[in-house]
């Protein structure tokens, strides 16, 4: 389906660093000086699990004549921004500094992914907004860059990797969504990795298909985490996105957790209601990549089961490829469901975008 008018919001687009070296000018002497002993500026770390030339890594007519796909803001402007018209678009800059093992030489990095992202991209544009990048694996770090980052209202969401070090609802973590929750930002979730473990459940696969698959079952260990652990109970207010997930796993594993839940649910008793139940209330999904089947009636069987019209959100996830031309949702849906996926759902969500 082809975006049928201007205005809706981008919730998850991906500016990325030309190299680690455009860093330099936002990190203080002593890091900027610790990094160039180290040689680190000549490095990429920009956050892939595929080859560069992979074809998921950037559409075709996406792709720069030279350079990461993504990095270049003129590009951008003339192939996402003015193409769709977004109302505004949200920057997740993926990049491996917040999975530096060192915690004051990740949280530098993110300091400088954050700097860089507002002074090269947000203040070129009044479309872009941003997530807060954050030393995911340091939650107290984390949370003061999320404290430092705040007072600039162009930053709406907080960004974590789907699957890192330990499952997102421990209570380690829980700094992270009490300062997210103090000024009104959403939690994302990004499909990939930080690699501390096996992507998947049977330790480490061979081939790419086996790791890009396995994303939609890490989201739902993310989703079983966040709920069992009692996240949303602690801060009711708290919204997670879910973004690059898919969505046609979420219908099946709503069943499975509600099953599981009324058959253990004196094991976690702050849950005083279902797993689905807070799922719909709190959790997300960005539309890209929408994993539906082509039929319409069987999308939408999908969307109905699914029984909640706030959890699907607009994305392109520019540059990634995944449709051609402007057909950035799929055909069939509701033109109410239409309406809350490209623009409603996510003024509800990004509080700061209003």
């Amino acid at each position: 389906m082809t975006i049928p008018a201007s205005g809706a919001i981008d919730c998850d687009i991906h500016p990325a660093l030309p190299g680690t070296h455009v860093l330099l000018p936002y990190m203080d002497a002593y890091w900027r000086a610790h990094v160039e002993m180290r040689g680190l500026e000549r490095d990429n770390y920009n956050a892939t699990a595929f080859p560069p030339n992979a074809a998921i890594n950037g559409r075709p007519d996406w792709r720069l004549a030279k350079g990461v796909p993504g990095s270049d803001f003129d590009a951008l402007k003339a192939q996402a921004l003015d193409v769709f018209q977004p109302r505004f678009a949200i920057c997740n800059v993926l990049h491996g500094g917040p999975a530096i093992f060192s915690e004051d030489l990740s949280a530098a990095f993110c300091r400088a992914i954050n700097d860089w992202v507002a002074a090269e991209w947000l203040d070129r544009d009044p479309r872009l907004r941003a997530s807060i990048v954050v030393p995911q694996h340091s939650p107290e770090l984390a949370a003061k860059e999320i404290e430092r980052c705040a007072a600039d209202s162009r930053f709406v969401q907080v960004l974590l990797w789907e699957m890192a070090e330990v499952p997102l609802g421990r209570r380690l973590n829980w700094p992270i969504y009490r300062a997210a929750d103090a000024h009104d930002l959403p939690i994302g979730v990004h499909a990939g990795s930080s690699f501390r473990h096996p992507p998947t459940n049977l330790g480490w696969p061979s081939y790419y298909l086996e790791d890009y698959v396995s994303w939609s079952t890490g989201f739902a260990g993310v989703l079983n985490s966040l709920i069992s652990e009692g996240v949303f109970t602690e801060f009711p207010r708290l919204k997670v996105v879910l973004l690059e997930s898919g969505v046609t796993w979420l219908p099946g594993w709503m069943w499975r957790a509600n099953k599981t839940w009324r058959g253990v649910r004196a094991e976690v008793p702050w849950l005083d209601k279902s797993p689905a139940d807070y799922a719909r209330a709190h959790v997300r999904l960005s539309i890209q990549p929408f994993d539906g089947p082509p039929d319409q009636a069987k999308l939408l069987k999908v969307i109905e089961e699914i029984n909640c019209e706030d959890m699907l959100m607009f994305s392109t996830d520019y540059p990634h490829w995944h449709f051609d031309g402007t057909d950035a949702l799929p055909d069939g849906l509701p033109e109410g469901l239409v309406r809350k996926i490209l623009t409603d759902n996510a003024l509800k969500t990004y509080s700061r975008l209003k």
